[in-house]
């Protein structure tokens, strides 16, 4: 399209308008909607992050993300279907389309964020490489460790990262790989293997449910970063726009002030406009995602605020009682800086 006497800056933005005005569902929005239910990717062998315990009731903070994504798009969190994912098949099931977004303890990396064909979300978890040993074994540091055996996921980041620091410093090992998040677990507990590698987050969950955590210990030295973020495929602009806002809603929740016990009270009562809008009071302003307003409103009574999310799962409400350290928002010494809700 051509427009005659305009500045090109003008130019500009009656493209930007026209655009918006034709502006239509995404393909996989599309299909979401049609088919009723969010298909997404979580881990459920791993308590805190997604979990089914014995009577196959699902926690977890990425299984509250996914439940997220139901109150956002269809307006119900119980309108998912968690697909139980491991490191090994996170990837293929993304590509192939069995689900539209995967929470699957993935850290944003060179090589899978330009090789993979997927596009990351904001993070959603800052987090760190480490190790856990057993008291027992007396290592203080990670030079402590030559020549032992490492119980590591295949596949993971941290197989790449525990060998490459190894070599780096001329350190052996010996790998000892199980795919099953609970086999490993198990295969170290029961002393098959010297140390275990995961990201620190991760190891406090096993250290948590070992028959007696002081037994382990977990080393100062972070070996890498490794912080988590949700994926998507490329292609799907508008369904990668969701997706990052949905990760962003809880953390502005808790910036705001909004909580899911006061929301109802706040949607009603409250003067200030950023915790209207971002309550769903604004008519239209949720268009440019194609979602209801209500949407930020649905995620925050379904799942809480980010502070919400994060103590029941690893904090204090948790066994696992993981201190937020970088996971609290900027203002408070963390990492997290949601945009503005304007």
């Amino acid at each position: 399209m051509v427009f005659f006497g305009l500045r090109p800056f003008a130019s500009g933005m009656a493209l930007a308008i026209v655009a918006a005005a034709t502006a239509h569902a995404g393909e996989t929005l599309d299909a979401v909607r049609e088919r009723g239910v969010v298909r997404c990717g979580a881990p459920l062998d791993v308590p805190g992050f997604g979990f089914s315990d014995s009577n196959g009731q699902l926690s977890g903070l990425e299984v509250d993300y996914c439940r997220a994504v139901a109150a956002a798009v269809l307006g119900d969190s119980a309108k998912v279907e968690i697909v139980p994912l491991t490191p090994q098949t996170r990837f293929p099931a993304l590509q192939s389309g069995e689900v539209d977004v995967a929470f699957r303890s993935t850290t944003l990396t060179f090589t899978r964020d330009t090789t993979l064909g997927f596009l990351f979300g904001p993070y959603s978890l800052y987090d760190g490489q480490g190790v856990m040993v057993p008291a027992s074994l007396g290592a203080t540091k990670i030079e402590d460790l030559d020549g032992a055996t490492i119980c590591v996921v295949p596949g993971s980041n941290s197989e790449l990262t525990i060998g490459d620091y190894f070599r780096a410093h001329n350190l052996s090992f010996t790998p000892i790989s199980i795919e099953n998040s609970d086999d490993l677990r198990r295969a170290f507990l029961a002393g098959r293997c010297d140390v275990f590698t995961s990201d620190r987050s991760y190891l406090a969950v096993i250290r948590s449910v070992a028959p007696n955590p002081d037994d382990y210990v977990v080393l100062d030295e972070t070996i890498a970063k490794s912080s988590l973020a949700p994926i998507v495929r490329q292609g799907d602009d508008q369904w990668y726009n969701i997706i990052r806002w949905i990760t962003y809603a809880p953390l502005v929740a808790e910036e705001l002030g909004v909580s899911s016990a006061n929301a109802d009270d706040l949607r009603a009562n409250s003067p200030s406009p950023t915790i209207g809008r971002f309550l769903g009071k604004q008519a239209d302003f949720a268009n440019g995602l194609g979602l209801d307003d209500a949407w930020a409103y649905n995620i925050v009574k379904a799942v809480g605020n980010y502070a919400e999310i994060y103590d029941r799962n690893l904090g204090e409400a948790s066994p696992i009682k993981l201190k937020r350290g970088d996971n609290q928002l900027y203002k408070d010494g963390g990492l997290h800086y949601p945009p503005p809700f304007l």
